[in-house]
């Protein structure tokens, strides 16, 4: 990994899967803190707050502060304060969107909200999907957290953004723009906050449609682990290719 001077590295298939750190995983952060490499850990999921997250992380034995965690919520209020500031906005989410939201200044309305705004959450409204469609249809701009259409849940995969995303888009004609991977946006955001340069950086994934394709576009160098979503067999199947396949992230070496 000569050359590689910053890690963006994915959380959920490289760090942990479930409830559970993968195996590597907190000697790799660990050998990172050590040796004073800038890191950043990534998650499409908007959830969860830095700090729910820190938390999650710490009882399973990996030790991190809040700031070296970024998600798509935090890459979406950023997205937001740079194209309207104070602005006000409709959500579907959880506390990582709604706060990461006020944070940053906004408003949270249901009285003419200028974005709807969608992300993960465990109680879908049929009420707040379809105030949703009425506010876009009414002129308001359609932001998504993540195009993620499922996510791992208790018992199996569960609905995610994207499948919410989709309904209210076939409802309404309207398309959302999506804010976390693939859009580079959210890596170029990534990189600002470590005041890092992508020929300097790697993004480390295990999905070659998410994580890789997003590294790429963003001219980092990439590191598909085949410890979450992504096959060695699939790897060919996809127009372009990672830098480095490693089987997990306890393989790379720093």
């Amino acid at each position: 990994m000569d050359g590689v001077k910053n890690y963006l590295i994915d959380m959920d298939g490289v760090l942990v899967w479930g409830s559970s750190l993968l195996p590597g995983a907190a000697d790799f952060i660990h050998k990172l803190q050590d040796k004073g490499i800038p890191f950043l850990i990534f998650t499409n999921n908007s959830m969860y707050t830095p700090r729910d997250l820190q938390v999650r992380l710490s009882y399973m034995g990996l030790n991190v502060p809040a700031d070296a965690i970024f998600s798509s919520a935090l890459a979406t209020a950023q997205f937001l304060d740079s194209q309207r500031p104070g602005g006000s906005a409709f959500t579907i989410g959880e506390s990582g969107l709604t706060t990461a939201l006020h944070d940053i200044g906004y408003i949270l309305t249901s009285q003419e909200p200028e974005y709807v705004v969608v992300g993960e959450t465990t109680i879908y409204s049929f009420q707040r999907i379809a105030q949703a469609c009425r506010f876009i249809n009414g002129g308001a701009r359609f932001i998504a957290t993540n195009p993620d259409v499922m996510g791992p849940g208790e018992g199996g995969f569960v609905p995610a953004t994207g499948a919410i995303a989709a309904l209210i888009s076939a409802a309404t004609g309207v398309k959302p723009y999506f804010i976390g991977k693939p859009n580079p946006l959210m890596m170029r955001m990534a990189l600002r906050k470590l005041n890092a340069h992508s020929e300097e950086s790697a993004m480390i994934g295990d999905r070659m449609d998410t994580d890789i394709v997003a590294g790429t576009e963003s001219g980092l160098r990439t590191i598909l682990v085949l410890s979450g979503v992504t096959r060695r067999e699939q790897v060919e199947r996809f127009p372009y290719r990672p830098t480095w396949i490693l089987n997990s992230i306890a393989d790379v070496e720093i």
